[in-house]
């Protein structure tokens, strides 16, 4: 029962035209700051768009879907604790589930990022009955890229905070293939 109401509920959200207040920690983001997909990007296939973003904890793997199908792969890097599924705040693991893309910015510290829909409601069901908060702003994003911390050393590494992290030129392609609304599965 608790899959149909959430079915419900997402199948409502994505189809909802209300207005949107984009919070990052509970306060308002100048919609400047969130950045929309790049226009002018060309599908990998022509005529393909990305359908679902398949995220393979296990195998530290992140695979643009079209038409049910792995269209390119990518590596990624997880939370510092990536087994097991996202239960609170500060616990760094990366959370487990069916989540959206819903809005977008360019960071500072992270190249690219783009944000996800957790928690869910089944996170939030979760917390709420372990009395925890589930913590929030989950992306998919770049990796930090200075003379003190080259971006080759984070590769390898599960190093984010429960964050999915790639290169940032793999990170450029994902940002301009996938569009905001795009369903992001994560598996363990």
């Amino acid at each position: 029962m608790r899959w149909l109401l959430a079915a419900l509920c997402l199948s409502f959200a994505v189809t909802c035209q209300a207005s949107v207040v984009i919070t990052v920690n509970g306060k308002p983001v100048d919609k400047n700051q969130v950045l929309q997909p790049t226009p002018s990007a060309q599908p990998i296939h022509a005529g393909k768009s990305i359908d679902k973003v398949l995220v393979l904890k296990s195998a530290r793997k992140l695979q643009l879907i079209s038409d049910g199908k792995p269209i390119k792969t990518y590596r990624i890097s997880l939370g510092k604790q990536p087994k097991g599924a996202k239960m609170r705040e500060g616990d760094k693991r990366t959370p487990e589930g069916m989540y959206w893309v819903d809005w977008r910015k360019k960071s500072d510290k992270f190249n690219l990022a783009m944000h996800i829909n957790y928690p869910n409601i089944s996170d939030a069901a979760t917390a709420r009955r372990e009395g925890v908060n589930p913590g929030s702003m989950i992306m998919i994003h770049g990796t930090p890229d200075s003379e003190d911390n080259p971006e080759e050393l984070f590769h390898t590494l599960d190093w984010t905070d429960g964050c999915v992290a790639m290169k940032n030129y793999e990170m450029r392609e994902v940002w301009n293939l996938v569009k905001d609304g795009t369903m992001v599965e994560i598996r363990p």
